[in-house]
C-alpha cells in the first residue's frame, strides 16, 4: 500500500509540475512584448500598459543613442489607441483632413497632402512624458511606473501652423487665448483634447516626418501637432481638428489629469503636497503640465557598471523648455558638498537636449556621481526630487545619482 501511495504521489507531483509549466507558458504567451504590441519596436522596450499602449525605453538603450532617439527605441505613451496605427511605419496622408476653426476669422478645412506644398520647417526637440521619473517619487504615486525612459530626442519636420494660417488668409481673433487640439476619433477611438496657451503658436508645427522618415503611425502619423518645449501630452497625435479658444478645454486630460498643485498668485512652481495625500484640483489652484522643466541624465557610467580608472569619463545630456539656454552642468562625487563643471557640447537655446561630458580622477572602489543642470533663467534641479511630490507623479526632475565601481 505504501508503494502504491508513493507511486501515485509521484505521478500527481509530475502532473502538477507539468500543469504549472504549461500555465507559465500560457501566461508568457498572454503577455506580449513591445514588438508584438507595436510593429517595428525594439523587443526590449518595457511594456507598462497594453491598452492604451505604454512602452518605456530601457535606460541603457536610451543612453546608447545620445544624438537622436530612433523610432525603434522611442517610448510610447498613448492615452487612446487609434485602431490599425500600432506600427512604426508611416501613415499615409491620402484622405486625412484637418479642420481649423473656433475663434479664427476664416475657418477652413485642409487636406493633409496639401501641407507638402507649403514651406517645411524642422525642429529637434525633447519629447518627454509628464510622468517620466514617476517611480522615483516616494510613496509611489498613481499611474504607470515610469523610470527615466519616457523621453527621447527627435527631429520633427513639417509645416508651421502659423504658415498654414497665413496661406489660408486666416487669423485668430483677439479673444483667442488657447490653441485646442483634437485627436482623430476614427475607429470609435476615445476623445482626446489638449489646450496650450496661444503664444505657443509661434513654434507650433504640423509634423509630417520624424528623424527624416514619414511620421510613424504610433507616434501620431500622418499629422501630429507639435509644440517644442512642451511635455509630450500636449503634442497631440493624429490631429484632426485645431480650435482657437478663449479658455482651456474641460475634458479629463486637461482637468484634473496632467496638472500639478500651485499657490495662486505666486510664481512658485509647486504647492508642496504632503506625500501620499490627495488634492482638490481646480483651474484656480493648479497648472497644466505644459513647459518641460530643467533636467539632466547621466549616460555613462551606467548604474552598477565597472569602469577602468583612475580617469573616468562621465557624460550625459541636459535639457529644458528651450526658452533660455542650458548654461551649466555640474557633477559631484561627494553627495553634493562640492561640484565640478562639465563641458557642454554647445551653447545657445535649444529644444533638443545638450550633450555634456567631463573626466574625473577616481580611486579604485565604489563611487556615486550626481549631475544637475542650470539654465540662463537660474532654474536648476532639486537635490531631493521628492520635494515636488504630487499624487499623479508628474514633472520629476530631481538630481540623478549613479553608483558604479572603478577597477
Amino acid at each position: 500500500m505504501e508503494r502504491v501511495n508513493r507511486r501515485t504521489t509521484l505521478k500527481l507531483m509530475g502532473l502538477g509540475a507539468a500543469l504549472l509549466a504549461a500555465g507559465s507558458r500560457g501566461f508568457a504567451q498572454q503577455t506580449p512584448t513591445a514588438d508584438q504590441l507595436v510593429k517595428g519596436k525594439h523587443a526590449k522596450l518595457i511594456v507598462l500598459s497594453q491598452r492604451p499602449i505604454v512602452l518605456e525605453t530601457p535606460f541603457d538603450l536610451l543612453a546608447s543613442q545620445p544624438e537622436r532617439t530612433p523610432k525603434e527605441l522611442l517610448y510610447v505613451r498613448n492615452n487612446v489607441d487609434l485602431p490599425g496605427y500600432n506600427t512604426v511605419e508611416g501613415a499615409g496622408l491620402e484622405g486625412w483632413t484637418l479642420e481649423v476653426g473656433g475663434l479664427v476669422d476664416k475657418p477652413f478645412t485642409v487636406e493633409a497632402k496639401e501641407l507638402l506644398a507649403l514651406p517645411q520647417h524642422e525642429v529637434t526637440m525633447v519629447l518627454q512624458c509628464s510622468g517620466n521619473g514617476r517611480s522615483l517619487y516616494q510613496p509611489r504615486p498613481s499611474g504607470n511606473p515610469w523610470g527615466r525612459g519616457g523621453v527621447g530626442n527627435v527631429t520633427f519636420r513639417g509645416v508651421r501652423l502659423k504658415d498654414l494660417l497665413a496661406a489660408k488668409g486666416a487669423k485668430p481673433t483677439e479673444k483667442a487665448l488657447f490653441i485646442t487640439a483634437h485627436a482623430s476619433r476614427q475607429g470609435n477611438a476615445a476623445e482626446f483634447v489638449r489646450s496650450v496657451p496661444i503664444h505657443a503658436l509661434e513654434e507650433a508645427l504640423l509634423a509630417l516626418s520624424m528623424n527624416g522618415e514619414p511620421l510613424p503611425a504610433v507616434h501620431g502619423g500622418p499629422v501630429r501637432l507639435v509644440f517644442p518645449g512642451y511635455f509630450g501630452v500636449n503634442n497631440v497625435k493624429w490631429v484632426a481638428k485645431v480650435e482657437f479658444t478663449e479658455g482651456e478645454n474641460t475634458t479629463a486630460e486637461q482637468m484634473p489629469r496632467y496638472r500639478v498643485p500651485t499657490i495662486p498668485n505666486t510664481h512658485l512652481p509647486f504647492l508642496p503636497q504632503e506625500p501620499g495625500g490627495r488634492y482638490p484640483y481646480t483651474f484656480a489652484n493648479s497648472r497644466p503640465n505644459w513647459l518641460v522643466n530643467v533636467n539632466s541624465f547621466i549616460f555613462a557610467p551606467l548604474e552598477g557598471q565597472t569602469v577602468e580608472g583612475p580617469y573616468v569619463r562621465v557624460e550625459g545630456v541636459a535639457f529644458n523648455d528651450g526658452i533660455v539656454p542650458i548654461v551649466s552642468v555640474e557633477v559631484s562625487t561627494n553627495g553634493g558638498r562640492t561640484w565640478h563643471q562639465a563641458t557642454l557640447e554647445r551653447t545657445g537655446r535649444s529644444y533638443g537636449w545638450v550633450r555634456w561630458r567631463t573626466t574625473l580622477y577616481l580611486r579604485p572602489g565604489e563611487h556615486q556621481v550626481m549631475a544637475r543642470a542650470w539654465d540662463a533663467a537660474g532654474r536648476s534641479q532639486p537635490l531631493d526630487g521628492n520635494l515636488a511630490w504630487n499624487e499623479r507623479g508628474y514633472e520629476y526632475n530631481g538630481v540623478m545619482r549613479v553608483k558604479f565601481t572603478v577597477a
